[in-house]
């Protein structure tokens, strides 16, 4: 990709990774994985911390049940967005990510800061 140069910039100090991809088109599917290698295995970020969001297009026929990954991402937390249909739900989920990556950078700061007054 044409901005592949400005990655490790992107990548500096991320806490969370969210990929957002269309089931539909078997090019998203393979995208995500290369997507999932260089944002969240090479920088050694807990799987915990990347959310997958499979986006329904509106007039989608979104069959959001049989959407199955193959490994490793179907050890990711995945949710299916359908803004026509359901956009608190996806609101909802977006929160719970976003607490629990405050929770951790949280965590991590009173550790250092522990760690230094030690």
């Amino acid at each position: 990709s044409r901005f592949e140069t400005c990655w490790p910039a992107l990548m500096k100090d991320s806490h969370g990774v969210i990929i957002i991809f269309n089931p539909e088109l078997p090019s998203h599917l393979k995208e995500i994985e290369m997507w999932y290698s260089c944002f969240v295995q090479q920088q050694l970020l807990p799987d915990s911390q990347c959310l997958l969001v499979a986006h329904h297009k509106p007039g989608s026929a979104g069959d959001t049940e049989n959407l199955s990954l193959a490994y490793p991402l179907n050890k990711l937390k995945l949710i299916h967005s359908n803004l026509e249909e359901d956009p608190e739900d996806v609101r909802m989920e977006f929160m719970k990510y976003f607490r629990s990556i405050i929770t951790l950078i949280n965590e991590s700061r009173e550790r250092e800061e522990m760690s230094i007054i030690s």
